[in-house]
């Protein structure tokens, strides 16, 4: 089957197929993963390189993709800008990255991304990084993101 629909026809699955095929990368499937691991759904490029096995550049090259998409945004915390050891600018999902990722069941994966972030070593700076403040995502991003965490000591 052609990918090239006859003139005047528009393929109604265009658009989702290149979004699968965009979320299907490689490296950017790792980010996505990470961000919506991340306790707050914000990420420093320290952090992506740190728990990506790509180098930075390349990191960089698959962000902007996903910027362009409008599937994640660069998030700045003023405050940090003039802080030496902490990051100012952050990477996070958008409101329509959120429907994006929800048309494609990424956020059926959060706890999963989650407990896997938990449980991951992280360097010290790594650590610091995760630890610095940050920006506030939009409310429909923070409220698309949340889940209920499982109290195990309830059942027992």
């Amino acid at each position: 089957m052609s990918d090239t629909a006859p003139e005047g026809f528009e393929d109604p699955f265009a658009e989702q197929r290149r979004m699968r095929e965009l979320l299907s990368q490689e490296t950017r499937h790792l980010i996505i993963q990470l961000i919506l691991g991340h306790p707050a759904h914000l990420v420093s490029l320290a952090e992506l390189d740190y728990m990506i096995p790509k180098n930075e550049a390349a990191i960089l090259d698959q962000l902007e993709t996903l910027r362009e998409a409008g599937i994640l945004d660069v998030y700045v915390h003023e405050p940090n800008v003039s802080t030496r050891n902490l990051p100012s600018k952050f990477w996070g999902p958008t409101e329509r990255g959120v429907e994006i990722l929800y048309e494609h069941n990424f956020l059926r994966g959060v706890p999963v991304a989650r407990a896997v972030y938990e449980e991951t070593q992280k360097s010290e700076r790594v650590t610091r990084h995760e630890d610095a403040p940050r920006p506030a995502l939009p409310v429909a991003v923070t409220e698309a993101l949340e889940f209920d965490e499982p109290n195990l000591f309830d059942t027992i």
